[in-house]
């Protein structure tokens, strides 16, 4: 038996290809869809592979005479290949004929019980080919939906991951999105889902509340080094600039001189009024001193997520601040800290009090999975990012599609 591959635009195209090459008693085999690897070749027209049997033909033997016949129950026979499933009614219909015509002249007309079962076989084959024919090209294009839709799928997939999105949230969100996967569903539907629910999953930007009566208190803790002080500069900037607002500025932060004198001087530039707090006296004195103010904004020291003892003392000012004031906690974090690192901040400042999320940092990296990463993980708002040193500018309200468009993106 010959065995050959032909390859050409259309399934038709490689079937005459190889019919010219192996004859008109070549057998189609198997069909498969070619594509170019990548992006591109997710959307490019493939071509079909098709590999084709014919049975080999010894010239040397080739004779005029008539084979001679050998009684069919001592006979073996190699089995032909099957047919293949987009062959017409009509050529199936032939070589069912053809195979009944060869099994009869084998038999020799000697058993006629055999006979019988062969032409009630032959008729009940040809009954279902018959049937089933018209479900072929359908079958077929569902066959190669899967394929080109899983595709689409690992480049998400890869994408996402490629912007440190958690691969456990990656697959647990693709397992998700495969549900939609239906005949006829496109990729441009999905590509859209996609997107649509990523969004979702960040959830509404919730921004520090104003409220009618006395100051908001606003707290703003995380670790060292994630820019908080520079972050309270630019909030405090558009609450006095922009929305004329009346701004007290706070710092629990008695450990880094540099840091206190920093928000000093961001103070005395917006005009407004500086105190540096101690202990709970302190903190109690200040409150009242701006009890008529529209927003409280209290810095506090930045320390390791392994310090207890610090942590505690920052949560007795947020639950001093509460028994007379609306407060919020907002927990300030890079972007570019490492996931696991991030996991231990937030457990150990989600102790005490909820909080909402501002991400710092986002013009140091490209990667920005860790924003769905944590507010998967913590189910909290995010409010802000930060994307620079300059105040009041480099801060923006959070933008979930901006966000979305940049993990979709890849980084190559």
């Amino acid at each position: 038996m010959i065995i050959k591959k032909f390859v050409g635009k259309t399934e038709e195209e490689a079937t005459a290809q190889a019919k010219k090459v192996l004859g008109q008693g070549a057998v189609v085999m198997n069909v498969r869809d070619l594509k170019k690897k990548g992006v591109i070749g997710l959307f490019a027209k493939p071509q079909v592979e098709i590999t084709a049997a014919v049975e080999e033909i010894d010239d040397s033997k080739v004779s005029n005479e008539k084979p001679v016949q050998v009684p069919l129950p001592y006979r073996m026979e190699q089995p032909k290949p099957k047919a293949h499933v987009n062959q017409t009614a009509d050529d199936q219909e032939q070589i069912i004929k053809e195979e009944k015509e060869n099994m009869q002249e084998k038999a020799g007309g000697e058993d006629s019980v055999l006979e019988k079962k062969i032409e009630k076989s032959i008729q009940t084959l040809l009954e279902q080919q018959l049937k089933n024919s018209e479900k072929v090209e359908q079958i077929s294009e569902e066959e190669k939906e899967p394929d080109e839709t899983e595709k689409f799928f690992n480049l998400i997939r890869d994408t996402l991951e490629d912007n440190e999105v958690s691969g456990k949230y990656t697959r647990a969100f693709l397992d998700d999105m495969r549900k939609l996967v239906k005949p006829g569903v496109t990729i441009d539907f999905l590509l859209s889902s996609i997107y649509q629910k990523l969004v979702l999953k960040f959830g509404e930007t919730r921004l520090i509340d104003k409220i009618d009566d006395g100051p908001e208190v606003v707290f703003f803790v995380g670790p060292t080094g994630v820019g908080k002080t520079t972050t309270i500069a630019k909030i405090a900037s558009k609450f006095c600039v922009s929305d004329h607002a009346k701004v007290a500025l706070l710092t629990t932060d008695t450990y880094r001189v540099k840091a206190a004198e920093q928000l000093r001087t961001y103070a005395d530039i917006l005009n407004a009024p500086f105190r540096i707090i101690y202990e709970d006296d302190d903190l109690r004195n200040a409150l009242e001193e701006f009890k008529n103010y529209d927003y409280i904004l209290v810095d506090t020291a930045g320390h390791s997520p392994n310090n207890d003892e610090q942590i505690r003392t920052q949560s007795n000012f947020i639950k001093l601040a509460e028994e007379r004031f609306s407060v919020q906690v907002y927990l300030v974090l890079s972007v570019t800290t490492k996931y696991r690192d991030l996991i231990n901040i937030v457990d150990k400042y989600s102790r005490d009090h909820g909080y909402r999320l501002i991400f710092t940092k986002l013009d140091e990296t490209t990667a920005l999975g860790n924003m769905l990463n944590l507010k998967i993980y913590t189910n909290a708002d995010v409010s802000y990012v930060t994307d620079g040193q300059d105040v009041p500018d480099d801060i923006q309200e959070f933008n979930a599609q901006k966000i979305v468009r940049s993990l979709l993106d890849s980084n190559d």
